[in-house]
């Protein structure tokens, strides 16, 4: 499903340049969970940014089906990102002025979708994540946990082949974190997709199929839990 090859990629800081990935390899099974773990400013944000086309490397390649990304124009890569990506971030980043079906609906209107397939699907998602009855309800009007579900929706909207997961449980409480682990792993299991998440929770890497960590700018697996 992904494959990424011999990543670069520095950083100017001040008068020095920090090598953050230095010929960093992985591979990503369809299907396949696995957990990226490490200590903060490591490098694991910047690698799932790469790997889903929102920045670009300093060298390497990142496959994702066969395809490289790095030889896309920017319109080939917002399709995928929007078609064949889902990105699920450590803050929900919803738009405040569009209640949860709307937010969810969004990734399918701007790929074309009729506004009615739209809402049929996107409600179907609501109702798996928990959240038929919120629906109608602004990001305001709902609890940090329901945003981060709002969220996890929009990602698994469009029905994608790879979902990327930076942090998904940072901002939550323990019982709304675990909520969100399972419904990410469960949603993953259930759809035959990839998942890829970048996280310090211990719970949520042991949940992986293979755990690595990154360090020093290259990816070592510490384990299959």
């Amino acid at each position: 499903m992904l494959e990424a090859r011999g990543l670069e990629k520095r950083y100017d800081d001040g008068e020095r340049v920090v090598d953050v990935l230095r010929g960093l390899d992985l591979t990503v099974a369809a299907d396949e969970g696995i957990a990226i773990v490490g200590q903060s400013g490591v490098g694991k944000s910047t690698l799932l940014h790469l790997l889903g086309a929102l920045d670009d490397a300093d060298a390497g390649t990142v496959l994702v089906e066969g395809r490289d990304i790095g030889q896309m124009d920017a319109d080939a890569q917002a399709e995928l990102r929007n078609r064949s990506l889902g990105f699920v971030f450590q803050f929900h980043y919803l738009l405040g002025d569009f209640d949860a079906l709307e937010n969810v609906m969004l990734p399918l209107l701007i790929n074309g979708s009729a506004r009615a397939v739209a809402r049929k699907r996107a409600l179907e998602v609501l109702e798996r994540v928990g959240l038929a009855d919120r629906v109608d309800h602004r990001p305001a009007e709902l609890s940090g946990g329901e945003q981060q579900r709002v969220a996890v929706a929009r990602a698994l909207v469009a029905k994608p082949r790879l979902i990327l997961a930076d942090e998904p449980s940072g901002n939550l409480d323990p019982l709304s974190a675990a909520h969100v682990h399972e419904l990410l792993r469960g949603v993953q299991r259930e759809n035959r997709c990839s998942l890829v998440v970048a996280t310090h929770n211990a719970e949520l890497a042991a949940m992986m199929d293979k755990i690595y960590r990154i360090q020093d700018g290259v990816l070592t697996e510490v384990g299959s839990p």
